[in-house]
């Protein structure tokens, strides 16, 4: 598999190397060494969780403070979505900034996301069934939830049809409303046994 860092600090993407033959494909989803040396700490799968949605569902921004965190590793395992990786970490070089990556089931392609980052995603056909391994269980109470709709994220969703969402989502506050509740940069790389004087970047 090819793991790429993507526009968003501490965000990976997963693209598997696809073994065609008459019965069809095979393919690795994710290594846990590959993984680990990329992003320089263990992902260890403490829960997973599964999600159906219709076209036109948007589902986000989720994310989580810390502690616990909860970082994720996200595939479209059917169906197809546009998929959007947030930085949800004050004072993170790349606070705000997000990323995009197609996924839908054919491709096998996954996203990392590291704790403190927010996830989202608009479903682009029907019957998209989504897959993600959790580093900690879920713990109520711990959840942050972003407006994935908010003007000054303006995150690059297509025009359409008016998207379906939960009332929670729907009712989120934007991200400069919710200063308050994010976790911090420093927070999330100790988190990982660094800091920022030892962060050095993507890697």
């Amino acid at each position: 598999m090819d793991i790429t860092a993507m526009a968003v600090r501490d965000a990976y993407r997963i693209t598997p190397r696809r073994l065609p033959d008459h019965r069809g494909e095979f393919f690795e989803a994710v290594r846990r060494e590959a993984l680990e040396a990329v992003t320089g700490h263990p992902f260890v799968v403490r829960q997973v969780n599964y999600s159906v949605s219709r076209r036109h569902t948007l589902r986000g921004i989720h994310g989580t403070t810390l502690p616990p965190g909860q970082a994720k590793l996200v595939t479209c395992v059917s169906g197809a979505v546009l998929d959007v990786v947030v930085d949800l970490r004050a004072g993170s070089p790349t606070f705000g900034r997000f990323d995009v990556t197609r996924q839908d089931g054919e491709s096998g392609i996954s996203v990392y996301l590291a704790d403190g980052l927010g996830h989202a995603f608009l479903a682009l056909t029907d019957d998209v069934r989504m897959a993600y391994l959790c580093s900690e269980e879920y713990v109520p109470g711990t959840m942050v939830d972003i407006d994935a709709l908010d003007p000054d994220l303006a995150l690059p969703w297509p025009s359409g049809p008016e998207v379906i969402r939960s009332a929670k989502d729907a009712a989120a506050p934007r991200l400069a409303d919710a200063l308050h509740r994010l976790p911090t940069y420093e927070q999330c790389l100790a988190a990982y046994g660094r800091t920022p004087a030892r962060d050095g970047g993507q890697r």
